[in-house]
């Protein structure tokens, strides 16, 4: 039994993480995340930056709009959320 609970630690999780900016906090228990990358076009041959909008679950409502923050996938927790957030990395600068 002890080698089948040290196996499923060194699997580890099979989650996505991503890391992004908050751009709306007004829901309750809900931030909505703003991910940012660099595609290479396959037409063009440039670099584009692509942008993606993920809602997710922040059980606190210890994020704000301008923080940066690492999200989680989870399980559907409604309609449209199927991320939490996981950590904040940053907070946002109050000019």
């Amino acid at each position: 039994m002890a080698d089948t609970q040290k196996n499923d630690e060194s699997r580890g999780s099979h989650r996505r993480t991503l890391v992004g900016v908050v751009s709306s906090d007004k829901m309750q228990k809900t931030v909505v995340v703003l991910v940012s990358r660099r595609v290479k076009s396959t037409t063009y041959g440039k670099y584009m930056t692509k942008r993606d909008k993920y809602k997710a679950h922040n059980e606190q409502n210890d994020v704000h709009v301008g923080d940066r923050v690492e999200i989680v996938e989870s399980r559907p927790l409604s309609k449209d959320k199927r991320w939490r957030v996981a950590k904040l990395i940053e907070k946002a600068r109050n000019v």
